[in-house]
C-alpha cells in the first residue's frame, strides 16, 4: 500500500473502533442486564460464552455479506435496516426521556430472572449476533468506498477492504468484554455520543443508500458518484460534523465512582 492508501484505511480503521466502542458500551449494558439474575460465577461464565461465540458469528457474518456485497437487494435491504435500527434507537430515546431508557431495558431485561443458565447464554448469543449485523453492515458501507489493494478479494469484497472490516469488528468484540465499562462511563458523562453514534449509523445508513441508487443495475445516480472523491468528501465531513456536535452539545454529567 502506498502512503494515501494507508491513511485512507487508517482513517475509516479509526472511525469504525471510534463508533464499535460507543455500540459496544451500549451493547455490553444490555448484556450485563441480560446475566444479571445469574449468580456471580455463572454470569461471568455466560458472557465469556457469549462473547467468545461472538468471535465465531461475526466472522461467519462477515463472510456470508463479503459474497453478498454487491448484490443490490442486499445493499438496499442492509440501508433499510441501518436507518431502521438508528430511528427506532433514537424515537425509543426521546419517548423514554433520558435516564428511563436505561429503567426501561432493565425492566425489558427483567424477565430474564429465572430463567435457566444456558437459556441465557442462548439470549446473550442472539444478542451478540443482532450487534453483528448492526456493526458489520456498517463497516461493509464505509468500507466498500475505500480504494482497492493488491490484496486477493475476499468474495465481492477487495482483500483490504475485508480485512479493514474484520480488524474494525474484532477490536470492537475486545472492546466489549474489556474496555466496555470505560465507554459506559463516558456515555454516562456524555448522553449526547450514543444519540451522535445512532445518528452516524443512520447517516452510513444513507452511504449504503447512494451505493445501492448507484449500483449498475439500478443507476438511479450516476455509477461513480458513490466512488468519487465529492461524496467522500461530503460523507466524512459530515460524520466529522455529527461526532463533534455529539461531544461539545452534551451536557456533561458528573458520574460517581463505584
Amino acid at each position: 500500500m502506498d502512503a494515501q492508501l494507508l491513511i485512507e484505511y487508517g482513517w475509516v480503521l479509526l472511525v469504525l473502533v471510534g463508533l464499535e466502542g460507543i455500540l459496544a458500551a451500549d451493547n455490553a449494558l444490555v448484556l450485563a442486564i441480560m446475566v444479571k439474575h445469574l449468580p456471580e460465577e455463572k454470569r461471568k461464565k455466560a458472557l465469556f460464552y457469549g462473547l467468545a461465540g461472538a468471535f465465531i458469528l461475526r466472522f461467519g457474518s462477515l463472510f456470508i455479506i463479503s459474497f453478498l456485497v454487491d448484490v443490490w437487494q442486499v445493499q438496499a435491504l442492509g440501508a433499510a435496516y441501518l436507518l431502521f435500527i438508528s430511528g427506532k434507537h433514537l424515537f425509543d430515546r426521546w419517548r423514554a426521556k433520558g435516564d428511563d431508557y436505561e429503567e426501561e431495558m432493565e425492566e425489558d431485561a427483567g424477565n430474564q430472572r429465572g430463567k435457566g443458565f444456558w437459556a441465557t447464554v442462548l439470549k446473550v448469543e442472539l444478542a451478540d449476533l443482532a450487534f453483528a449485523v448492526d456493526s458489520i453492515l456498517a463497516a461493509v458501507a464505509l468500507a466498500v468506498a475505500l480504494p482497492e489493494t493488491d490484496l486477493p478479494d475476499v468474495g465481492s469484497l477487495d482483500g483490504g477492504q475485508f480485512a479493514v472490516i474484520l480488524a474494525g469488528g474484532m477490536i470492537g468484540i475486545i472492546i466489549m468484554r474489556f474496555a466496555a465499562g470505560y465507554f459506559v462511563k463516558l456515555l454516562k458523562s456524555r448522553p449526547g455520543l450514543e444519540v451522535a453514534a445512532f445518528v452516524i449509523v443512520g447517516w452510513v445508513g444513507v452511504k449504503l443508500v447512494v451505493s445501492t441508487l448507484a449500483h449498475p443495475n439500478i443507476q438511479i445516480l450516476d455509477e461513480h458518484f458513490a466512488h468519487s472523491a465529492l461524496w467522500k468528501i461530503i460523507f466524512y465531513s459530515v460524520l466529522v460534523i455529527i461526532a463533534a456536535l455529539g461531544w461539545f452539545l452534551s451536557e456533561k454529567r458528573e458520574v460517581e465512582e463505584e
